[in-house]
C-alpha cells in the first residue's frame, strides 16, 4: 500500500546514476517529485545509487533504485509496478538512458551489431517504456491536478548529421519521431510528451573526445561554453511541472545554439 508520501508526484528517470540522468533526478526531487532511479544493475554502481538516494533525501523527497537493462522489455512492467507499489502513482517518465556507438569511424564500416545496440537502447526501449507508462498513467488518471508527462532525451544528432556516428544519429532521429507519435496520441488525455535535444554536454560519454569538442565549441557554439547536465535538467523540470501544457511534441534544443543554421 502506498504511504503518505504518495501526495508527492512520482517520476521515473532511466540512466539515472550519472550525467544528465543524475542531474534530472536531483532537480525533480528538488521540485517535489519522488523518484524511481533506473540504471544498469552493476555491482560497482551500488555506491552511486546509495549516494544519489542520500542526495535526493536532503530535498525531502524519496527515491528508490531499480536496476535493470532498460532494453529488456520484460523489465518494464516490474519497474512500473515498483513505482506504483511504493507511491501509488507515476506522473513523469524521463527516457534518458542511452548508448553511444561502439566505435567512431567511417559510415561505410558500421556493423550491424553496433547499429542494433543503438536501436535497442536508444529507440526500442524508449518506444515501449513510453507505451507502458502511458497505459499506467491513463489507468490512474490525473491526480490532484498534477501534470503528467513523458520526456525523451534525444540529441542534437536527431537533426545534425555525424557520419562517424551514423547508427547513433539514426537511433536518436527515430526517438524524435517517437516523441511526436506519442504526443499526438496522448494530447487529448492531458499527458504532455516532449523531447530535449542536448548538444555538447559535459558527461562521461563526451569526456573521451574532450579536445575535439573544445575546438568545436569555439567555432560552432554561439554560447561559447560546454553544456552541463543541470542545463538539461532545468528544461526537464519545466516540462514535468506543467509549464509547457499547450505544446504538443515540443522539441527543446539545449545546445547553446549549436544546431541553429548559419552561413
Amino acid at each position: 500500500m502506498a504511504d503518505s508520501s504518495a501526495s508527492r508526484p512520482t517520476a521515473i528517470v532511466t540512466g539515472a546514476l550519472r550525467g544528465i540522468g543524475r542531474a534530472c533526478a536531483i532537480a525533480l526531487a528538488k521540485s517535489g517529485f519522488n523518484v524511481l532511479l533506473n540504471d544498469l544493475a552493476i555491482s560497482d554502481d551500488a555506491s552511486l545509487s546509495q549516494q544519489l538516494i542520500a542526495e535526493i533525501g536532503k530535498s525531502g523527497s524519496e527515491s528508490i533504485f531499480f536496476g535493470c537493462d532498460i532494453s529488456d522489455l520484460d523489465q518494464h512492467t516490474p519497474l512500473i509496478d515498483t513505482a506504483c507499489s511504493r507511491w501509488g502513482r507515476i506522473d513523469c517518465l524521463v527516457n534518458n538512458a542511452g548508448v553511444g556507438v561502439a566505435k567512431r569511424g567511417d559510415l561505410l564500416d558500421v556493423t550491424s551489431e553496433s547499429f542494433d545496440r543503438c536501436i535497442r537502447v536508444n529507440t526500442k526501449a524508449v518506444f515501449f517504456l513510453s507505451q507502458a507508462v502511458a497505459r499506467s498513467m491513463l489507468q490512474q488518471g490525473e491526480i490532484s491536478g498534477q501534470h503528467r508527462s513523458i520526456v525523451n532525451i534525444t540529441s542534437s544528432n536527431a537533426v545534425a548529421v555525424s557520419t562517424s556516428r551514423g547508427e547513433y544519429c539514426v537511433s536518436k532521429c527515430a526517438s524524435s519521431m517517437t516523441t511526436r507519435l506519442f504526443a499526438v496520441r496522448l494530447a487529448a488525455e492531458g499527458i504532455g510528451v516532449y523531447e530535449i535535444r542536448p548538444g555538447i554536454i559535459d558527461t562521461e560519454m563526451t569526456r573521451p573526445v574532450k579536445e575535439k569538442y573544445d575546438a568545436l565549441i569555439g567555432d560552432s557554439v554561439p554560447a561559447r561554453r560546454w553544456g552541463f547536465p543541470a542545463d538539461v535538467a532545468a528544461a526537464v523540470c519545466s516540462m514535468a511541472e506543467g509549464r509547457l501544457t499547450y505544446t504538443v511534441g515540443q522539441a527543446v534544443t539545449v545546445d547553446g545554439g549549436l544546431t541553429i543554421p548559419r552561413f
